[in-house]
C-alpha cells in the first residue's frame, strides 16, 4: 500500500517540479526582455541627441534652423575652425586641461596617501578624520560658495588657476578618500610585511608596492574625478570671472549667450562636440576597469 502511494506520488512531484521550472524560466525571460527593452530605450535617449549634435556641427545655421534632422548638404569643417579660434574654444580647452590635469594629479596623490594611512594604520583620531572626510560629501557646493569666495579673495587666489585648482582638490578629496579606503583596506598584509622585512621604508612600500596593487581603484576614482572636474560649472563661474582664465564650461556658456539670436549654431555645436569628445574618449578607454574595480571596492 505504502509503495503504491509512493509510486503514485513521484510522478506528481516531478510534474510539480517541472511546472515550477517552467514558471521560473518564464519569469526570467520576462525580466530579461524588460531589461533589454529599457536599455534600448535608454540608449536611444542618450545616443540620438549626441548624433544630432554631431551632425549639426557640420551644418550652417540656416540648415540647422530650416531642416534640423536632415544630413548636411555640405559638410562644414569650418565650424570647428571657427569654434576653436574665433570663439576662443582652443584657449578655454587648454585652460581646462591645465586646471583639471593639475587638480586630478594632486587629488589622486593626496587622496591615495590619506586613504592608505586611514586604512592601514591605527592611531588616535583615525575614525574622526575618516568621518570628517565622509561629512564633506554631504555638503552641497552652493552652500559654501560665498565663504569660499572671500577666503580665496583674502589670500589673493581669486580669479587664478591655483585658486581654482585648490578648490577642485578640496571638493574631490572626500570622495577619493572614501572610494580608495576600501581598496587599501582589502590589500593583503603579508605583502606589506614582507616589504618592511626586506628593508623597504614606509614611503617605498607605499609607492612601489601598495599603490600599484590598488591600481584598479585608482583608475576608477580617477575617471570619476575627471568627469566631475571636466564638467564643473558652478565653481569656476563663482570663483573665476577673468575671461582669460575661463574653462570650457564657462566658455561654452559665454559663446552661447554672447550674440543672442545671431549666434553661429554650427560653430556652437562644433564646440559642444569638442567639449564632450575628451570625456567620451577617456570613458571608452577605461570603461573595462570600472566594473571590476567597483566590485572589488565593496566597503567593509
Amino acid at each position: 500500500m505504502s509503495a503504491a502511494v509512493t509510486e503514485h506520488a513521484l510522478p506528481e512531484q516531478q510534474g510539480q517540479r517541472q511546472r515550477n521550472r517552467g514558471t521560473t524560466h518564464a519569469g526570467d525571460t520576462a525580466v530579461e526582455v524588460t531589461s533589454h527593452v529599457l536599455l534600448i530605450v535608454w540608449s536611444v535617449i542618450v545616443i540620438v541627441p549626441f548624433l544630432w549634435v554631431l551632425l549639426s556641427s557640420f551644418k550652417t545655421t540656416r540648415e540647422i534652423l530650416g531642416s534640423p534632422f536632415s544630413l548636411p548638404a555640405h559638410w562644414q569643417l569650418d565650424n570647428y575652425v571657427n569654434a576653436w579660434t574665433d570663439a576662443g574654444i582652443g584657449r578655454f580647452f587648454f585652460n581646462t586641461v591645465i586646471v583639471v590635469g593639475a587638480s586630478l594629479f594632486l587629488v589622486m596623490l593626496l587622496g591615495a596617501m590619506c586613504a592608505y594611512v586611514l586604512a592601514r594604520f591605527t592611531f588616535p583620531g583615525r575614525r574622526l578624520i575618516y568621518n570628517s572626510m565622509l561629512a564633506g560629501l554631504t555638503f552641497p557646493i552652493f552652500l559654501v560658495i560665498v565663504p569660499l569666495f572671500f577666503v580665496l579673495k583674502n589670500i589673493g587666489l581669486i580669479n587664478t588657476f591655483p585658486g581654482l585648482i585648490l578648490t577642485y582638490v578640496a571638493f574631490a578629496l572626500p570622495f577619493t578618500v572614501f572610494f580608495l579606503h576600501a581598496f587599501f583596506k582589502a590589500l593583503p598584509e603579508d605583502v606589506y610585511e614582507a616589504a618592511i622585512i626586506d628593508g623597504a621604508s614606509e614611503w617605498r612600500a607605499f609607492f612601489s608596492i601598495m599603490l600599484p596593487m590598488a591600481g584598479p581603484g585608482m583608475a576608477s576614482v580617477a575617471i570619476f574625478n575627471f568627469l566631475g572636474l571636466w564638467n564643473q560649472f558652478l565653481l569656476p563661474v563663482a570663483l573665476n570671472t577673468n575671461q582669460d582664465h575661463y574653462v570650457l564650461t564657462q566658455g561654452m556658456a559665454s559663446f552661447a549667450s554672447q550674440a543672442g539670436y545671431s549666434v553661429d549654431f554650427g560653430a556652437l555645436f562644433a564646440a559642444v562636440v569638442m567639449t564632450v569628445l575628451p570625456v567620451l574618449v577617456v570613458y571608452l578607454i577605461f570603461q573595462r576597469r570600472l566594473s571590476g574595480s567597483v566590485a572589488r571596492g565593496t566597503f567593509r
